[in-house]
């Protein structure tokens, strides 16, 4: 998508390059915006939560990092979710209020919140012709849920976070820089996600994968991470940046992203150039291949329980 025309922002100043909407104002949130302040391609980025105290509360902070860094990017607070249909491009990462106690299957736990909270965000963007970037989970089974009922691009941005973690573990293990992995995680964001290990490679050459090992680290980094601060933000923000980059065309290169799939959106490895992707599917062995077909199918699945939120007036609590 080329860059809109050079608009104002509310205080009457030329406003050039993308605006980025952001729903949510949570930790990943944050994260996102922080990170978009210091791209010289963002211009604007519109921000609307749950409260407006908290779109504002980030914004302030967001004025404060701009004008210490010398950044252009200016950050203002919608009363709305529906002013961000001016935006380029969406993030969306709101998270429902909710207590999440599982020990398996922990991005599926949010599910029941979730669900109508994304399917009455997807109706306020029917027909919204810019890329979506979805990260609530379960953020396989939302982008589906948000891209049939507003009709928009919608892309998901947990294998893409799996794909890196399953480098820096293989990385660790073989004692190489993890810039030497070549290496795909696709499938489902969570228990069903699929290493692709029979395609992977270390300095362009095939390499062992210890599968016991790289999945128990694929299970306790999340983990990890939310003992010790609480909440996963900046890998699946710098997730979100690089979808950015590349669907608002700033770059070419291969991202893996859950997107439609004969019906179902699973993590799956695209080529984006222009703006525009392309997917470029990848061997699988038998084994692989019979993960990937659980996988869908435990997607399709779970996807048939929140269905009835597709339609009009669906109940809008959990």
């Amino acid at each position: 998508m080329a860059a809109r025309a050079a608009r104002r922002d509310t205080g009457g100043d030329p406003v050039t390059g993308h605006t980025v909407g952001i729903v949510g104002a949570g930790a990943v949130a944050q994260t996102v915006a922080a990170l978009l302040v210091g791209e010289p391609w963002c211009g604007r980025l519109l921000i609307a939560s749950r409260t407006a105290e908290s779109a504002a509360g980030l914004v302030t902070d967001l004025d404060d990092m701009a004008h210490i860094a010398h950044a252009g990017t200016r950050s203002h607070a919608c009363a709305s979710v529906a002013e961000l249909d001016q935006a380029d491009a969406l993030v969306i990462c709101p998270r429902a209020t909710f207590t999440n106690t599982a020990t398996r299957n922990v991005r599926m736990a949010g599910l029941a919140a979730n669900a109508p909270m994304i399917a009455d965000l997807a109706r306020t963007f029917t027909g919204y012709g810019g890329p979506v970037v979805m990260v609530t989970n379960p953020v396989d089974v939302l982008s589906r849920l948000f891209a049939t009922v507003s009709g928009a691009a919608v892309y998901g941005i947990g294998s893409a976070t799996d794909t890196a973690r399953y480098r820096a573990a293989l990385a660790i293990h073989h004692r190489v820089p993890v810039d030497a992995v070549e290496g795909f995680v696709i499938g489902e964001h969570g228990d069903g996600a699929v290493i692709c290990a029979s395609t992977t490679t270390i300095h362009g050459r095939s390499c062992t994968v210890p599968l016991d090992l790289v999945r128990t680290e694929l299970a306790d980094r999340p983990r990890r991470i939310n003992t010790g601060i609480g909440r996963t933000r900046h890998g699946p923000a710098a997730a979100v940046l690089s979808a950015l980059r590349k669907l608002l065309a700033h770059e070419d290169g291969t991202d893996v992203l859950s997107v439609n799939r004969a019906g179902v959106w699973l993590g799956i490895r695209l080529h984006i150039r222009a703006g525009h992707p392309t997917v470029q599917a990848l061997d699988l062995d038998p084994h692989e291949m019979a993960d990937l077909i659980t996988a869908r199918r435990k997607l399709e699945a779970t996807y048939r329980n929140i269905s009835h939120y597709e339609q009009q007036g669906a109940p809008t609590c959990p």
